[in-house]
């Protein structure tokens, strides 16, 4: 079964969560598709679904940009590259916490 080529598929590198401390999961590269059909409710029982099943369901895990790259060159897909956003570290410590002029 040859892929469907007019589909773009995302290669990005994931952000960590609002649930985390810790960058876990976040040095490994994603290639994903985007939706192409809308999510309809089931009107039994209420459910979201679709018949999308390539973006429901596929979602490759690389260990590097060049990686999902030569998947995504083997197999034929178009692809888009997302460049990750350089982090700022803004260097803290810990009485900066007791401050006399701090606000808030």
């Amino acid at each position: 079964m040859a892929p469907e080529s007019t589909v773009t598929a995302r290669i990005f590198q994931p952000a960590k969560t609002a649930m985390q401390s810790g960058r876990a999961r976040t040095r490994g590269w994603v290639l994903e598709f985007p939706r192409a059909t809308r999510r309809d409710v089931d009107p039994l029982m209420g459910w979201t679904g679709s018949t999308d099943m390539l973006a429901d369901e596929v979602c490759l895990t690389f260990d590097s940009r060049e990686e999902a790259i030569a998947y995504a060159e083997r197999h034929g897909l178009v692809y888009d590259v997302i460049e990750p956003q350089a982090r700022r570290i803004q260097p803290k410590s810990y009485a900066a916490n007791f401050r006399w002029d701090r606000i808030g």
